[in-house]
């Protein structure tokens, strides 16, 4: 990736010097957290099982730093998010809205967040209720070691598909999803509504890929297959015969390989949010 001509987000809190004080954890369980563990490894956002065993942590504090001026991996994540804003900024813009821009969070081990204690061991998540993204960087040796997707836009893409997140909040697809969800018929058809709204969310990954590079030409050669090998190492039926040696397609929230992949790549190759309808669409 060509990053020189970004610009570093300000909005990014470094909380990986910092510990939670000033509280309880506000009455987590080691249950709720190894559930929490296995949803994030089997796609599901772990968010949702959070919010299940704990509310909003009113009492717990962190302190964050700026971001050291020699610390490359986090001025990168820096410097994505401030293309994301970029990229959104004037989309919102177009449609006459103004780009509420959603916080970066950088931590180590666990921190406190709108939706229950954050856990590494969950991999990056937005949080609705605190509108932040939060990223252990440890996240990226992971995909390279265990999951074989290295390369910096590949880590990009992670970044974007969760900003993307965001603009789901934002624009209340989440809200309705959620609805959706407690109102199905069956556990499989409420993992559905998931996958949609996951894929939708790589669509939109793609949708700032396709205008950061027409804007700074940011992609290098190499690039789109390094987002394409992470959205298929990621994918659920991929995660599934990893961890079990086989897929069980009823239980899928994020989408197979395939499917990511191909949303992720309509996202890039049209730049059109339109395109990233995937609730009105008869196949994903």
């Amino acid at each position: 990736m060509r990053l020189e001509d970004e610009r570093e987000s300000t909005n990014v809190e470094d909380r990986r010097g910092s510990r939670m004080t000033g509280g309880r954890a506000g009455g987590i369980g080691l249950g709720t957290i190894a559930l929490a563990l296995v949803a994030m490894y089997f796609g599901v956002d772990p968010s949702v099982v959070l919010n299940m065993g704990q509310g909003l942590q009113q009492n717990s504090q962190v302190e964050s730093q700026p971001i050291p001026k020699d610390d490359p991996e986090a001025k990168f994540v820096a410097k994505v998010l401030g293309s994301t804003e970029d990229t959104w900024g004037k989309i919102f813009q177009n449609a006459g809205q103004k780009y509420p821009a959603p916080t970066l969070v950088l931590f180590r081990g666990a921190t406190p967040t709108a939706c229950g204690t954050g856990q590494s061991a969950m991999g990056p998540f937005y949080c609705p209720g605190d509108q932040k993204v939060y990223i252990d960087l440890a996240f990226y040796d992971e995909m390279k070691n265990r999951f074989n997707a290295p390369g910096d836009f590949a880590q990009a893409y992670v970044i974007a598909h969760e900003v993307g997140h965001h603009i789901q909040n934002l624009t209340g697809v989440s809200d309705k999803v959620q609805q959706a969800r407690q109102s199905a018929r069956s556990e499989a058809q409420a993992n559905q509504y998931s996958v949609r709204l996951e894929l939708q969310a790589d669509c939109y990954a793609g949708v700032w890929a396709h205008h950061a590079d027409g804007t700074n030409r940011i992609l290098e050669t190499g690039d789109v297959e390094e987002a394409m090998r992470a959205a298929a190492a990621i994918g659920d039926d991929a995660l599934q015969k990893q961890a079990q040696g086989y897929a069980v397609p009823d239980s899928f929230t994020h989408g197979t390989s395939q499917q990511r992949m191909r949303w992720f790549n309509q996202g890039l190759t049209t730049g059109d949010i339109r395109k990233c309808d995937t609730f009105s669409v008869a196949s994903i």
